[in-house]
């Protein structure tokens, strides 16, 4: 019986960890991995959920050539990145000082600016199309105690993206703000101390102490922050379907339509591989140029 028992394999710690991450692993490759190659395979072919033909580089080809849709949503996907990532770290970094300083209430005023970010997407979204109303908008009627005649705002398409725009500074308050509240946290006050010994003061202290220690930290809420406008889709679907005159037509809204209106799924999966294409060229181009401008305490940079 103890022969028998010492002669009972035993799994290795490899196995134990391939056994235990197992369901991981088969979620992966069945919700992750398995879609992902097939919207690659799709991207090849015409399909239009009754029928799958092979047409090689086809739907790459109508789309970089013969669909001016496609470069208007990419434009405008650019141009709402251009200004929603720099203001969008700016307010959440301005944000993240101020809850920084230790006064009374400051857990309450930290809840508070973080709550926004709690409300769902589409309920925030029928909010803004409430206060962009031009005739019975809080915005408009606002503006019209000051003697200011509002504009049309969504309904206007040289106003609407800038609508969209503003609308996204109201998740400033969310996770980049905590992830720009742990940095913070984290620089050591040794640093202020020496400096303040030294006689600097409020502006020197941020430039030379605090923005140079929290540039990892800018750094990856940069990165996700262009993943992120890239694929604005809710506001855009929710409060102007694109419109008006396509002057919202966002990418991921108009390969949304393309797969789901349009059901040319071929199509929609060359646009997501475009998409992929894109955010990957900008993640490289940022982790090649962040030992340029990234500092990390141990004195490398990645």
């Amino acid at each position: 019986m103890a022969l028998a028992k010492a002669r009972r394999p035993r799994l290795s710690r490899e196995a134990w960890g391939l056994l235990f991450i197992s369901p991981w692993l088969a979620g992966f490759l069945l919700f992750t991995a398995g879609p992902m190659l097939a919207s690659l395979v799709l991207s090849f072919c015409k399909y239009d959920l009754h029928s799958l033909t092979w047409v090689g580089g086809k739907n790459y080809q109508v789309l970089l050539t013969r669909d001016p849709l496609f470069w208007k949503s990419l434009t405008n996907t650019a141009i709402y990145a251009l200004f929603t990532v720099p203001l969008g770290l700016a307010g959440s970094l301005l944000l993240a000082l101020l809850l920084n300083h230790p006064v009374r209430g400051i857990a309450f005023f930290r809840t508070t600016f973080y709550l926004p970010s709690l409300v769902p997407a589409v309920a925030s979204a029928l909010v803004w199309s409430w206060v962009f109303h031009p005739d019975a908008g809080l915005l408009n009627y606002a503006l019209s105690l000051v003697g200011i005649e509002g504009p049309k705002w969504l309904h206007d398409p040289k106003t609407a993206l800038a609508s969209l725009i503003l609308m996204s500074l109201w998740g400033i308050g969310g996770g980049r703000m905590i992830i720009f509240l742990a940095g913070l946290q984290g620089i050591s006050d040794e640093l202020y101390e020496a400096a303040s010994l030294d006689g600097a003061r409020g502006w020197t202290i941020f430039r030379h102490i605090t923005l140079p220690m929290l540039t990892p930290t800018l750094f990856f809420n940069l990165v996700l922050g262009i993943i992120g406008s890239f694929q604005v889709f809710t506001s855009a679907y929710v409060m102007t379907a694109g419109g008006p005159n396509n002057a919202t037509m966002m990418y991921v809204l108009y390969l949304y339509n393309n797969a789901f209106r349009y059901f040319k799924m071929g199509k929609a999966s060359a646009m997501a591989w475009i998409l992929f294409v894109i955010l990957l060229a900008f993640t490289v181009v940022q982790f090649r140029s962040a030992s340029k401008w990234v500092y990390y305490e141990g004195g490398e940079t990645e």
